[in-house]
């Protein structure tokens, strides 16, 4: 196998074959033996990630969390190391084309996170948007509650609360100790995260919302005691864990956090954002390549940009992005009324889908406003998925904070990124396909995904979409926003960018909202490289529909390769690649997994 080399590298033992020699060694046995594995390794996954087995509907764990202390990452990458050697030496000759890329994708995977241990970014766990104090409760959002045994795992994770907060404070401060912290402001915002949650009402808090809508089938005296059990919990050691992690950041953590905003100012920073660029992006292109690519792409949105602005009677860019912000027609009027925008968009693309498309998804999507909680801090939208079993439909969140803030004028584009025929036609596949071991169905790298979603924003424009100018215009600021990003996270992790700087450059080159950039800003700064893949990815597709298009001429349908890159779920860039050229080569036509 190439891996090999890899496998050397690390030190590893290749000595530990997969199939047993006892039994008949054909393919047959080969591929059921590597299903074993793979299924092991996903149970292994789920047990070691509680909060990922309620996220795709598991329910067998739903009474824990994690073990977030440094032992427990360290035992994980040994239960990785375990299976790297298992697959070192699995002969794949005769197998079908999905195990090998099976194999291919988590052997990568597992080497990923080998190489990714020496950065130890289990010690800075905690950012405004990812850390315990927003997940805990969105994972709470995501939990069942159809019978008494939910509300009791409910109780159990409330109790078990302050130890995940303890584990997640050992673990920052050895990284504050080794100087592996994040910028200051970025945890200064966190705090107000904490705050939010710690000062809430028992009938406030994300916590205790289930108990507003008990089954029909639970008892007055269950009831009674769940709804006793769960307050007691939140007020006796959810709340109080809460302020005492307020309280470390405050007088410990923040103070002794960095003030520089790049991650070149960590230990081994500018490996660390080469090896996040990579893992974002899975292509082989330097910090300053992407830098270069985001600069011209910067201009041939605004040179689009332009003539759009031009055909409304404005002479530039600037005074065009100044009429958008006070013209009312493009700015919500109610919490209700953009929500409602966002809705109505996903309902036209979900018609138009079979031209695009020969596999649809099964799967239920609603939209629904981001928790309050966590608003202020939140981008324009995101996407959840919901569990394989439809139980828990798909969700597109939309940030209804300062609602009259928000221009109306991308709300088109956000809504096929976030919805059809963007993360959730492409997530919700994945979980559907059938044959596929169950970690490549909820696989995520993030040039796919989320260039997918942004590719898919563009797919609008194939169907006969963006019929007016604003939202056309809406559009491209929303593309050149992702080319921006490729400019300010490279410059602030790679050419020693201030904040003010990035700040700057998107004033300079978009007419983004001022909510917008100063949340985007801290973003990259806290998600080093994140953000790169979405216009790495979005390239990429539409370099090899375009291959694929020159190539196959007459014999090229869109509806094909759309199907082609979408039904093996989540890939890497490269061996997408590999996968849209081998198609072109067998002549094209539906794709056979």
């Amino acid at each position: 196998m190439k891996q090999t080399l890899a496998f050397l590298a690390l030190g590893l033992s290749l000595a530990v074959p997969l199939a047993a020699s006892a039994q008949v060694d054909t393919p047959a046995t080969r591929s059921a033996q590597l299903h074993k594995l793979f299924e092991n390794y996903w149970q292994d996954q789920l047990k070691n990630s509680p909060e990922t087995a309620t996220s795709v509907g598991d329910k067998r764990y739903n009474d824990r969390w994690s073990d977030y202390t440094g032992a427990a990452v360290n035992a994980w990458l040994a239960r990785e190391r375990d299976y790297l050697n298992r697959l070192a030496t699995f002969d794949t000759t005769g197998l079908a084309a999905q195990d090998k890329i099976s194999v291919d994708l988590l052997v990568r995977n597992l080497i990923d996170d080998q190489e990714g241990a020496r950065f130890k970014e289990w010690q800075m766990p905690v950012n405004q948007f990812n850390g315990p104090q927003t997940g805990l409760p969105q994972v709470v959002d995501v939990m069942p509650f159809d019978d008494v045994h939910d509300y009791d795992n409910l109780i159990a994770r409330l109790k078990g609360i302050p130890t995940v907060f303890a584990q997640v404070e050992e673990s920052m401060s050895l990284g504050a100790d080794a100087k592996r912290t994040p910028p200051r402001f970025v945890m200064e915002q966190v705090v107000k995260q904490v705050d939010a949650i710690s000062n809430a009402k028992p009938e406030d808090t994300p916590f205790l919302a289930p108990l507003k809508h008990f089954p029909a089938g639970i008892s007055a005296e269950d009831r009674k005691r769940i709804t006793k059990e769960a307050t007691d919990a939140w007020t006796q050691q959810v709340q109080p864990a809460y302020a005492r992690f307020g309280k470390f950041l405050t007088a410990q953590y923040i103070p002794a956090c960095r003030t520089e905003p790049g991650a070149s100012a960590l230990p081994d920073g500018d490996a660390y954002y080469a090896f996040r660029v990579r893992q974002s992006t899975t292509l082989k292109l330097t910090p300053a390549q992407i830098h270069q690519i985001g600069l011209d792409e910067v201009k041939r949105d605004e040179t689009e940009m332009l003539a759009i602005a031009k055909k409304l009677g404005f002479t530039d860019l600037k005074s065009f992005n100044a009429s958008i912000k006070t013209n009312p027609k493009l700015h919500a009027t109610s919490a209700d009324q953009l929500l409602g925008v966002y809705k109505g968009y996903i309902a036209g693309m979900q018609a138009k889908l079979p031209q695009l498309f020969g596999t649809l998804p099964k799967a239920p999507l609603e939209v629904v406003k981001v928790p309050d909680y966590m608003a202020a801090q939140q981008s324009q939208a995101y996407y959840d998925e919901g569990t394989p079993d439809g139980k828990r439909p798909g969700r597109v969140f939309v940030n209804t904070y300062h609602f009259a803030d928000r221009g109306l004028e991308n709300a088109e584009a956000v809504s096929y990124h976030e919805g059809v025929p963007g993360h959730h036609l492409q997530l919700s596949i994945a979980q559907e396909v059938q044959g596929l071991p169950e970690f490549r169905k909820h696989s995520y790298y993030t040039a796919y995904t989320e260039g997918w979603g942004l590719y898919s924003e563009r797919l609008g424009k194939d169907v006969g979409f963006y019929q007016d100018p604003y939202s056309d215009y809406g559009r491209l600021e929303a593309d050149i926003w992702r080319a921006i990003r490729l400019v300010v996270d490279t410059g602030v992790h790679s050419q020693h960018w201030t904040r003010q700087q990035m700040v700057d450059f998107f004033h300079d080159h978009s007419g983004i909202d001022e909510t917008n950039i100063q949340s985007e800003t801290d973003r990259y700064i806290a998600w080093p490289a994140q953000a790169l893949g979405y216009k790495m990815g979005q390239l990429k597709f539409i370099e090899l529909r375009e291959r694929a298009r020159t190539k196959l001429g007459p014999k090229f349908k869109l509806s094909d390769y759309h199907d082609l890159v979408i039904d093996s779920g989540a890939l890497p860039m490269d061996l997408l690649e590999q996968r849209v050229d081998a198609w072109i080569a067998a002549g094209g036509g539906k794709p056979q997994n």
